[in-house]
């Protein structure tokens, strides 16, 4: 199954288009493609970064791991004498 792109214009200087022609081997759009999916995957874990950073603050000062898995402990197998 091939996916259907969908077209996209990028400006850049005469320069910059000059260097290009220079280098014809080089697959700018795949270089261009490639470019924008990193962008995207950086940028997703920006937010996911944020959002674990909310819940954390939120959690932070109500909400201990290390205590509830001790409680789930103590609930499942009873006191545990060390």
């Amino acid at each position: 199954m091939v996916k259907e792109l969908a077209v996209v214009s990028v400006r850049v200087d005469e320069e910059v288009k000059r260097k290009m022609r220079e280098l014809p081997h080089v697959n700018w759009s795949d270089i261009v493609r490639q470019s924008i999916v990193s962008k995207i995957r950086e940028e997703e874990m920006k937010r996911a970064c944020e959002t674990m950073d909310e819940l954390a603050e939120k959690t932070s000062s109500r909400w201990s791991g290390t205590e509830e898995i001790r409680r789930w402990r103590e609930k499942r197998y009873g006191r545990q004498e060390t």
